[in-house]
This record gives structure tokens, sequence and C-alpha cells, in this order.
């Protein structure tokens, strides 16, 4: 199904101080937790199981921001995650993941865009900050041109729509939120070399402040009406980075970045993805 989305005031602006209104936790057993009237959502983590929630709506394009406060100390071994996909086998999704690491080396936060079922495009930052301190806000911006992976309100991953050159962008399926905390020590921290220490259990990971300006989907329609003018609210459906945000994605991709497929030429003999030649 394909929805046509234009620049419009019937945006549905959804910004929860409840975050019960638009999240439901999904697996954990009790381990996951929506607290303070709504304001706080913690995901836990121990031997026996890890814990996850998902979005009551599906979004097809969207400025989607959510603070985060990782797992503090020693959190080697373990993975949050927290991204936006859509369903069946041509999925599409949008990533963040953070990885977890020893007590004093920084997390890894690792991105990853799927179009039609295809990934393979991570990127890898460490991060100017330490993620376990406080809250802080990550966002994507998901719109008709291009995804912008952005952290603090600093841009630090731009994916930019390429059909024209054969590169599938996801634009046609509806996607919601999802975020879990679980045990990945099997390739999370060093490669698996280093394994979750249980006796620092439970885990926990918490959320807050969850705002997103975006077109939700309902019953197979948008909430983006085609019929009403442009207005300001929405911008964002539009929204290009400036010279300063590009600025700003050039310092973090210089100076943070650990990993770029599009540098990795061992990983792909037969040459880089058309999106690499094309940056």
């Amino acid at each position: 199904m394909v929805f046509s989305i234009f620049i419009i005031s019937s945006l549905m602006v959804i910004s929860a101080s409840d975050l019960n209104q638009d999240f439901q936790i999904t697996w954990g057993d009790g381990r996951a937790k929506i607290v303070n009237n709504g304001e706080l959502l913690t995901l836990s983590l121990d031997k026996a199981s890890g814990s996850g929630f998902e979005s009551k709506n599906e979004y097809l394009y969207g400025q989607i921001d959510m603070q985060l406060k990782l797992v503090a100390g020693n959190s080697a071994g373990t993975v949050t995650a927290y991204y936006l996909s859509s369903k069946g086998s041509t999925w599409d999704e949008i990533d963040f993941e953070f990885l977890g690491n020893l007590s004093g080396d920084p997390y890894i936060l690792h991105t990853n865009v799927f179009s039609q079922g295809k990934g393979n495009r991570e990127q890898q930052f460490y991060l100017w900050f330490d993620p376990t301190a406080d809250f802080h806000t990550y966002s994507i911006l998901w719109n008709p041109q291009h995804i912008i992976f952005s952290v603090d309100g600093t841009p630090i991953r731009k994916f930019k729509n390429l059909e024209s050159a054969g590169v599938p962008y996801p634009k046609n399926q509806p996607m919601r939120i999802y975020s879990s905390l679980w045990n990945a020590d099997d390739w999370a921290t060093r490669g698996g070399l280093v394994k979750t220490d249980w006796t620092q259990a439970p885990f926990t990971a918490s959320y807050r402040n969850f705002k997103a300006n975006a077109c939700v989907i309902n019953a197979g329609k948008s909430s983006c009406s085609s019929n009403s003018p442009s207005s300001t609210s929405n911008s964002w459906l539009s929204q290009e980075l400036d010279s300063a945000g590009e600025e700003r994605l050039k310092w973090v991709q210089n100076n943070y970045m650990i990993y770029n497929y599009c540098s990795d030429t061992k990983r792909f003999p037969q040459g880089l993805p058309t999106e690499c030649k094309m940056a």
C-alpha cells in the first residue's frame, strides 16, 4: 500500500506526558514498568529475562524524540535497542542500539537502516558524554528526503533517499516504535569476549519525554491529510540539515565514528553499496 504524503496542517502531534497513552509493555513478566503517573518507563534485565515495549501507534514518516538513560556501571553484554520497524519478510527498520561495556569504557551506539528486508548499513559511534549519568535525547527524523539520526539535537548520521539510483528507501510500510533491554553477550561487547556479569543484575534502562510529530496510520489511512494547506508545524516533512547541521554531522563523523560500512572494502569485495559511492 502506497501513501502519498504532503506538507499539511492536519498532522497529528503526539506529545506524551503520560507514556501509558502511547506505549504498551510487550514482554518481560513484570520487568518493564511505567511509573510516576506515566512520566517514566523502565526496562530491566536479569539472568532469567529481559523486557520490552512497543508503541500503540504505527507511523509513516515522523520526527520522533525519546530521552533515555542507559544501564550504568558494568553493562558489558547488554544491549538496549530502540528502533522503528515494520512487519513481514521485506520489512523496513531504523535502528538505535546501545552496546554495553565494562565500567569506565564507552558505550557503542550502533545504527542501521533496513529497507525491504535489506540492512547491512551499520555505522557505529562513541558518544561525547556518559549516557548513563543522565537522560539524553535520541531522535529520528524520517521524511521522504532522508533519515537523520540525532543525539541531543546533534545529527550523527544521514541516510538519503536514493531511489532514483536504485537504492530502496523506507516509504510505504508503517512502522511501530520498539525498545528492549536484553542479553547479547555472545556478540555485544568486544565481539562476545566480555560476558555479562550477572552479579550486577538487575540492569535497568529508563525512558521519558517521548515526543512525536508524525503521520499516524490507522486502518490504512494516514493522519496526514493531502487536502490541507501547508503549515510550519509540520515543516519536518521537508526538513533538511542547514549548514550548521552539516558541520555538526561532519564533526561527529570525524571524531566519534568508529565503524562505517561505506569504508569496509573487505566486507564488500565486489564493490561498496551504491549509496556509499554517492555520499
